[in-house]
């Protein structure tokens, strides 16, 4: 053998040594790679979390997450704090979650505003329900109402359809805001009645129940959070629900789907969302702690108390819902061609 022979011999038995000592090397550290995950799953969390909260401090929706808030920080000994960022119709404390780390250390207490309707009404929204954010959990959920006022000829939505019908225009239906559930309710009327309404948008639920009780509008879908004092004292009648199912403090008022409206089911919801990409050891420890939180009896009493179903979903049953609710809002606000500014 030449010694040229001898030089590449030694040269490929170099490499392959090289190659196995890789192998050695890098198989361990791959093999590593599940557990690493695994463990910061498992010691989550080790610090704060924020969720953030898109509304003013006080509202429904404010409690509600601070009810939540309180007892994850329990279980955990780790606080779970509510930062309230507010703006631009919860815009802005959304955009801020979406571009948080994917970590588990910020999340989102959201609803059916944020999640379904926005993405339908503006144009060039900084984030986007599905491509943005992971589910967590579906907190819980409120059925609308249809109210009139005590002087209010008709006795039911039969009657109230027939009375639009015969005077085309001269009914009014107000909402809380342009685009709220409220309004679109009203909307979803008018396209599966086929009756001729006119929409008065007010600031305010409060604002739009007065205004109600005075007879100086006709009608108005509100939630059973701010409604129901009113019909419980006599002040307003409610004709029927938007829920799937009645619900148990009004069992005699019927659903829309009772009168024969099937696919007029509106139940505006709250929930969680983490940043897209939040990995799903993460998700679902933090979904069953929140779960854990909303059945604990104080906070369950209180959602109750505010006319709401406490739920308590999957991630995956909480995705199914934001698609659904984005595909059907869709239809309704372009029929109505429903603009906001």
């Amino acid at each position: 053998m030449s010694f040229q022979d001898v030089k590449k011999v030694c040269v490929d038995v170099r490499a392959v040594i090289r190659g196995l000592v890789a192998a050695v090397v890098i198989t361990p550290l791959a093999t590593m790679a599940a557990p690493a995950a695994a463990q910061d799953a498992s010691n989550f969390p080790e610090r704060a979390i924020r969720l953030i909260v898109p509304y003013p401090a006080g509202g429904v929706t404010d409690i509600l997450a601070r009810k939540i808030a309180q007892q994850v920080s329990t279980k955990w000994g780790k606080q779970m704090y509510v930062d309230n960022v507010t703006g631009a119709s919860g815009i802005v404390g959304t955009r801020t979650a979406a571009n948080a780390a994917p970590d588990g250390y910020t999340l989102l207490f959201t609803n059916t505003h944020i999640m379904s309707l926005n993405p339908n009404l503006f144009k060039d929204l900084p984030y986007d329900p599905l491509r943005d954010f992971v589910p967590v959990t579906l907190a819980a959920r409120v059925s609308n109402v249809l109210l009139v006022g005590p002087e209010f000829p008709a006795k039911n939505l039969q009657e109230l359809i027939a009375l639009a019908k015969e005077k085309p225009g001269e009914f009014t239906f107000a909402s809380n805001s342009p685009g709220s559930t409220n309004h679109l309710s009203g909307e979803m009327l008018k396209m599966q009645g086929n009756i001729d309404l006119l929409h008065v948008p007010y600031k305010s639920s409060t604002a739009a129940v007065i205004d109600l009780i005075a007879g100086r509008i006709s009608m108005m879908f509100d939630n059973l959070t701010t409604a129901t004092p009113y019909i419980k004292d006599g002040r307003l009648k409610a004709l029927a629900v938007t829920s799937e199912k009645r619900v148990a403090t009004l069992p005699d008022v019927p659903t829309m789907k009772e009168l024969g409206y099937d696919t007029f089911v509106i139940t505006p919801w709250w929930g969680i969302v983490a940043p897209a990409k939040t990995p799903k050891p993460i998700v679902d420890k933090l979904r069953d702690a929140i779960v854990e939180a909303l059945n604990n009896p104080e906070v369950h009493a209180y959602f109750v108390s505010q006319e709401t179903e406490v739920v308590g979903s999957t991630p995956e049953e909480l995705g199914k819902i934001i698609e659904a609710d984005l595909s059907i809002w869709a239809d309704v606000i372009k029929t109505a061609n429903v603009k906001v500014e």
